[in-house]
């Protein structure tokens, strides 16, 4: 496509910027989900222990949620795109020299705040490209962080298995990270800050909005756990070898990267709500895959349906909220995130309290009741959300 918007920039250059920050976050946050394990060990921490230190993550991010959302009311997205990219991809790196749980704890908080910026403000651009095009392309920007994501988790099983220092991979990110957002931040896309006083600077969802927001809760937490968690099932539960635990990972990233890729098509085929509904089947199914059978085939089968049904929920959730015509889409995509992200908030305790008292295994039942809710929220939503 050759359309240009008001900085002369054509569009695809102006996508592949948004998209090459959204490769950014997620190689980020593969390399800081791949580093639980080893941090696990490096603080001596149980389950339960290691649960109550991953919710410093999203206790940062939830916390700054409103400023957050005044920031990308008032100014430039792309200015919030710059500021909270280096804060993010400078924190991951002090991750890697933090000895005592207090001082993990505080870095967590941090990196958390610091993704929030981040997250909201890539997806506000994403949301700005997509008016530039005549079809649906919002599924391929988190395609792009699945696909990232799926990098970063092989680039730290490959140096995991060579023998590299944690401290040291996370400062390599970093410096690769830095480079990438120096030479794309130009093209990003120069949106005028929200300057409507009648809109709100914060909100959590109105009634329009308020099942996106329940939906995106239940499959955030599901993320969540996912992420967390692969590696320590693998490795506690199976009794896999350091260099095997991220297989389960790199099983679920591969199919939520597919998914992604294939969610604009499939969007347009079956229609959103159906898409939708059958996400929730998936990742249903493949939760009680890895509850119910405590081997090694039916747990990566287990992730990759579970990849597969969580991959397309999100970003339809944040585009539909972006088109909220109550609030802008910076807003509104931050009032949704604030329910959905209080199941990033909640999952890594109850993860792990579940885990201490019952086993990890069968703490995959909770994602199989979550899916079922979302199943139900989903049937749920009325036509004018758009979601048909």
């Amino acid at each position: 496509m050759n359309q240009k918007n008001e900085q002369g920039i054509p569009a695809v250059k102006i996508r592949l910027a948004v998209m090459v920050f959204f490769f950014v976050s997620g190689f980020v946050y593969a390399n800081w989900a791949s580093s639980i394990p080893h941090l696990q060990q490096k603080l001596h921490l149980t389950d339960a222990a290691l649960g109550t230190l991953l919710i410093s993550l999203p206790a940062g991010l939830m916390l700054t949620m409103p400023l957050s959302a005044w920031l990308i009311g008032k100014y430039k997205s792309r200015n919030i795109v710059l500021g909270g990219a280096i804060l993010y991809v400078l924190l991951l790196s002090c991750i890697g020299f933090a000895n005592e749980v207090w001082q993990m704890a505080m870095v967590l908080f941090a990196f958390g705040a610091s993704r929030n910026l981040f997250n909201i403000s890539i997806n506000t651009q994403s949301i700005g490209v997509q008016q530039l095009y005549q079809k649906s392309i919002i599924a391929s920007f988190h395609g792009v962080w699945s696909i990232a994501s799926l990098v970063g988790a092989a680039f730290a099983s490959i140096l995991i298995s060579l023998g590299v220092m944690p401290e040291f991979r996370l400062v390599l990110v970093t410096g690769l990270s830095l480079v990438l957002i120096v030479i794309f931040w130009g093209n990003t896309l120069e949106t005028s800050a929200n300057a409507d006083a009648k809109k709100p600077a914060f909100a959590l969802p109105d009634k329009s909005l308020l099942n996106l927001g329940l939906i995106a809760f239940c499959c955030m937490l599901c993320e969540g756990t996912m992420s967390d968690w692969s590696g320590i099932y693998l490795s506690k539960e199976l009794h896999l070898s350091k260099g095997y635990v991220n297989m389960g990972y790199v099983a679920y990233l591969g199919c939520m990267t597919s998914g992604r890729l294939l969610g604009d098509w499939l969007a347009n085929q079956l229609g959103n709500k159906k898409l939708l509904l059958i996400s929730s089947l998936l990742l249903g199914l493949g939760a009680l895959l890895i509850a119910s059978f405590h081997s090694l085939i039916p747990a990566i089968l287990g992730f990759m349906f579970c990849g597969f049904g969580v991959s397309c929920v999100v970003p339809f959730l944040f585009s539909h909220a972006g088109k909220s015509a109550s609030m802008s889409s910076g807003v509104a995509i931050a009032a949704v995130s604030t329910i959905g992200y209080l199941g990033f908030l909640i999952g890594p305790p109850l993860v792990g309290f579940l885990s201490s008292a019952i086993g990890l295994r069968y703490t995959y039942f909770l994602v199989v009741t979550l899916a079922g809710v979302m199943g139900v929220l989903i049937g749920r939503i009325k036509m004018e959300q758009g979601l048909n």
